[in-house]
């Protein structure tokens, strides 16, 4: 099973993905936490990434058009994978149309989360406090500020993917405001049917 999440920040991609890994036996792949694992290795991507995410920004198309082509290609991936936070344009849809071609692959479901975006900076500093309420790190991006540029960033470039999936007719939308044992069951709704 091959699938894509779309929604923007906050909207629980991460949270569904991890249910579909334990429940289908297959892989997230996440480009915020591979880009992060990149910046952590100090590897040359990760490098050049460090600043374009500290600063709530996207990295360039080729950047992580490179990481995801490089990581389907794991065997990890044989079974199938999520695609978390990508693609986030036209140009990464297009371009994830061609890797799965060339690879001889295709998507089984594309599912957007709909979301209340004037609720999600509320989400997310509840996430922050709650993070550093267990004694954990918050994340650089869970700052309600650098959030409110990548939410910005979302509704310039990456809110126009939806309707790239919808006219192909592969795009399901859920509710992603609704509890997150609701959402999960909507998603296994649209994945019965794939």
């Amino acid at each position: 099973m091959r699938l894509i999440l779309l929604g923007p920040p906050g909207a629980g991609k991460g949270t569904q993905a991890q249910r579909l890994v334990a429940r289908h036996d297959i892989v997230q792949l996440s480009t915020g936490d591979m880009l992060r694992e990149a910046v952590r290795n100090e590897t040359p991507i990760g490098l050049k990434a460090k600043a374009v995410m500290d600063a709530g920004n996207l990295v360039s198309d080729e950047i992580v058009i490179g990481i995801i082509s490089d990581r389907i290609d794991q065997p990890d991936c044989a079974k199938g994978f999520i695609l978390d936070g990508f693609p986030r344009t036209v140009a990464q849809a297009e371009a994830l149309d061609r890797i799965l071609a060339e690879k001889g692959l295709k998507l089984d479901a594309v599912i957007e989360l709909k979301v209340d975006q004037d609720k999600l900076v509320d989400r997310i500093i509840q996430r922050a406090r709650e993070t550093a309420a267990r004694g954990e790190p918050v994340r650089k991006d869970d700052d309600p500020e650098v959030f409110k540029t990548r939410l910005e960033a979302f509704n310039r470039d990456t809110a126009v993917v939806a309707p790239y999936y919808a006219e192909r007719g592969m795009l399901a939308t859920i509710d992603g405001m609704k509890p997150i044992d609701e959402v999960t069951k909507a998603i296994a709704d649209v994945l019965e049917l794939a």
